[in-house]
């Protein structure tokens, strides 16, 4: 079956994790995505991560992470021939993801108001760490920074540790995964109106909904959420000790609570009520740590699993990605060797499945400007136009 977005062309001028993110998941999903960069200032993601060697060549496993089924064409924007052919490119695509400082691509005369008049149906993305206009509109911002901005650290960790940054980059993969859903929104309406659409797509705004419940309970208690480790309000769903490693319980809902407490024989504290569970907190926590020293982490994870009772083991990632579920689920693609950097690698596919037509790798991360020459020439440029626009630094 087709994939939803095979004929959708997209341009993706954008850098780091989030926007490449964004145009990544437009990809796995048949879109013709080409990659441009400047050829003097190449996304900065080329050099970053965990290999030395692949960074000072370009291809940095965090550039490989979300840049396979791209082209890669290098135009250098701050020329006019470079705008020139980056406005022939909009002419003939449906999407444009850019993630600049806010108004840097209007005043190179690129801004959505410019191409919409070249393209009246173009899906124009913007992402940014504050979105388009207000007070902070003009800042510069990574994952961490919106982290700390928004109130997030300060609810990571323990009181002791507290404020905490994440350990993984997630601010910035939930910001491109919001920018794909909104791009493929707009498209879906386009459909409709057969108008394009300009999108905002702002990081401290992907924050405030990742927050949602703690802000809205804010608004109603006054009260904000803080730091708490692995405490939870019930004793019944935190993590706790077991024979040989830790098990984070989540028997949070009554029936979960009285069938947990009859898998560890502790019925006497099978209360049905909230109230009654507040009351016995204490006491509950110290009965669960007893029991659950005495099997391992395993055989307490099959046990209760078995009972329809919430119970995982605390995973390292390594031992993550030996779970043979992860496998099942195909949510990675491994590649045996990537002839351009000379041995394998494992990259992301997408979170969800499809029956048939779903998401899927096609060709591995790009070298930069791979696409270049290719590219021009279906736009009309002779091999000699070629020869004088990369001599004259627009390619």
């Amino acid at each position: 079956m087709q994939r939803p977005f095979e004929g959708i062309k997209v341009l993706d001028i954008t850098h780091v994790l989030a926007g490449p993110f964004a145009a990544y998941q437009l990809a796995v999903l048949g879109a013709d995505v080409i990659k441009i960069e400047n050829p003097d200032d190449v996304d900065q993601s080329r050099y970053m991560g965990s290999d030395k060697d692949l960074n000072q060549a370009n291809m940095g496993t965090n550039f490989l992470t979300q840049n396979s089924n791209k082209k890669s064409v290098t135009l250098n924007l701050k020329t006019e021939q470079g705008r020139g052919i980056l406005k022939q490119l909009v002419k003939e695509s449906d999407v444009l993801i850019e993630n600049y400082r806010a108004g840097s691509f209007r005043d190179l005369g690129l801004g959505y108001d410019d191409l919409r008049e070249l393209n009246p149906a173009l899906i124009y993305c913007s992402m940014t760490g504050y979105g388009q206009a207000g007070p902070r509109a003009h800042h510069t911002v990574y994952d961490h920074l919106i982290q700390a901005n928004s109130g997030i650290m300060t609810t990571t960790g323990t009181p002791e540790t507290a404020p905490l940054k994440t350990g993984i980059q997630f601010m910035d993969y939930a910001t491109g995964t919001m920018g794909a859903f909104a791009i493929s929104s707009a498209l879906f309406q386009r459909e409709k109106t057969g108008e394009g659409q300009y999108i905002d797509v702002a990081m401290l705004d992907v924050a405030a909904i990742l927050s949602a419940s703690h802000i809205t309970g804010y608004s109603v208690s006054g009260h904000a959420h803080t730091a708490k480790g692995n405490w939870h309000r019930y004793a019944s769903s935190q993590l706790y000790e077991t024979k040989d490693g830790l098990l984070m319980l989540g028997a949070a809902n009554p029936g979960q609570h009285r069938r947990l407490m009859k898998a560890l024989g502790l019925d006497h504290l099978a209360h049905e009520t909230y109230e009654q569970r507040d009351a016995q907190r204490d006491e509950e926590t110290q009965s669960i740590t007893e029991k659950l020293k005495e099997k391992t982490a395993q055989e307490w994870e099959t046990y209760l699993q078995e009972r329809h009772v919430p119970a995982a083991i605390l995973r390292t990632m390594p031992d993550m990605l030996g779970d043979p579920h992860l496998d099942h689920r195909g949510v990675f693609h491994h590649y045996e060797n990537i002839e351009s950097i000379g041995t394998g690698a494992t990259v992301p596919i997408a979170a969800f499945t499809y029956q048939d037509g779903g998401p899927q790798i096609d060709t591995p991360p790009p070298t930069l400007g791979a696409d270049t020459d290719q590219t021009l020439i279906d736009l009309g440029y002779s091999e000699s136009d070629i020869k004088a626009l990369r001599e004259s630094g627009a390619i």
